[in-house]
C-alpha cells in the first residue's frame, strides 16, 4: 500500500495525457521500440524523496545526465517488469521491496524511434540501493521532494544548441544539474498534481560542460514540454547505449 502523501500522483496519474507531458505521442505507423522507465518515490531520511541515477560521465551521448532507470522491453515483458529489471541490473533495487502503483501516458523519442512508458513505483522501507552497473551509473540521488520543490533550486537550463527546459539543482552541495527528459517529467507531475511552488523561470543557466556530449553542439535530451520539436533529442537514459 502507498502512504497518504503518494495518493496525489496515483489520481493524478489517471488523468494525465500526453499532452500534459510532450507534443510527441507515438504515431500510429512509427513501430516503435517499446522501453519503460521507473519513476521511484520512497520514504527517505529527509521525507518522501524520488530516486533517480546519474549516469557515467564517461558515455558517449549524455554523459552525467540525471535521470530514471531504464530501458527497452525484452521479449515477452510488461512495461513493469522491464522498469523493475532495469533498475536491478543498473541500482540494485530488488522488485520485492517495490509497489508499482501506476503509469504515465506513453511518449515518444523521435530520434531513436522509442516508445517510453514511465511507471510510477513506491518503494517500501529503507529499500537499499547503488550503483550495481558502473559502466552505465555514476551515481544514485535519493533527492527529497522538499528538495525538488523549492523554488530556490529551480532555474532553466540553456543547451549550446538552444534548447532550453526546466531544471533542478539536487545533490547534498546542490551542484548536479537535473533537466531533459526526467527533469521535464517531475515538473509536469508536479504542475499536475498541485505540488509546484512559483519558481523564477527566467534564471537562466547553461547546461554544465561535462554534460554535453562530445561532438558539434551535443545532443540535448528530450524534454517533454517539447519547447522545440522541430529538433527533438534523444531520451537521456534511452539511447542506444542505455536501451538494450
Amino acid at each position: 500500500m502507498i502512504p497518504d502523501w503518494l495518493r496525489p500522483v496515483e489520481v493524478g496519474a489517471r488523468s494525465m495525457t500526453v499532452a500534459d507531458l510532450t507534443r510527441f505521442e507515438v504515431p500510429p505507423d512509427a513501430d516503435a521500440r517499446p522501453c519503460a522507465v521507473l519513476v521511484l518515490f520512497a520514504d527517505g531520511a529527509e521525507g518522501p524523496e524520488v530516486v533517480l541515477t546519474e549516469r557515467a560521465h564517461h558515455m558517449r551521448s549524455h554523459p552525467g545526465q540525471v535521470s530514471f532507470a531504464g530501458g527497452a522491453l525484452e521479449a515477452g515483458e510488461s512495461v513493469e517488469e522491464a522498469a523493475l529489471r532495469e533498475a536491478w541490473e543498473e541500482i540494485g533495487l530488488r522488485a520485492a521491496d517495490v509497489e508499482t502503483f501506476g503509469r504515465l501516458p506513453e511518449l515518444w523519442m523521435p530520434p531513436s524511434n522509442a516508445a517510453v512508458t514511465p511507471v510510477l513505483a513506491y518503494g517500501h522501507g529503507a529499500t537499499p540501493v547503488g550503483v550495481e552497473s558502473p559502466e552505465e551509473v555514476h551515481a544514485v540521488h535519493r533527492e527529497p521532494l522538499a528538495g525538488l520543490l523549492d523554488p530556490a533550486h529551480r532555474f532553466t537550463v540553456r543547451h549550446p544548441s538552444g534548447f532550453t527546459g526546466p531544471g533542478f539543482r539536487i545533490g547534498p552541495d546542490r551542484d548536479v544539474v537535473l533537466w531533459g527528459f526526467t527533469g521535464g517529467i517531475l515538473s509536469r507531475l508536479f504542475d499536475h498534481v498541485g505540488w509546484t511552488r512559483p519558481w523564477d523561470a527566467s534564471v537562466v543557466e547553461d547546461v554544465p560542460e561535462h554534460m554535453v556530449a562530445d561532438r558539434p553542439g551535443g545532443t540535448p535530451p528530450t524534454e517533454p514540454t517539447g519547447d522545440r520539436p522541430e529538433d527533438p533529442p534523444e531520451a537521456h537514459g534511452l539511447t542506444r547505449e542505455g536501451a538494450r
